[in-house]
């Protein structure tokens, strides 16, 4: 599981769309902070995926988004509903 939050937080930052958002939003004199959650589950697989839970994108909706926070959610490829 340490691996897997390791992976995780270095694909973010390694990320030239992430760091290239972010850079447009502290032009703008903002202090950039990101705090995502993540919940990760694990099951162990006999063999038999039928029953196997299907992954369902991330979609967020129910608050007004800039163009800078759409291309930020953009890119860590978060869908957000019209």
């Amino acid at each position: 599981m340490q691996q897997l939050g390791n992976a995780i937080n270095d694909s973010l930052g390694e990320s030239d769309s992430i760091a290239e958002t972010i850079g447009e939003i502290k032009k703008e004199g903002y202090d950039v902070f990101l705090v995502i959650e993540a919940t990760i589950g694990l099951n162990r697989n006999d063999g038999d995926t039928q029953d196997a839970p299907k992954a369902e994108p991330l979609v967020v909706s129910e608050a007004p988004f800039t163009k800078q926070d759409r291309a930020f959610l953009k890119a860590l490829k978060i869908r957000v509903d019209e």
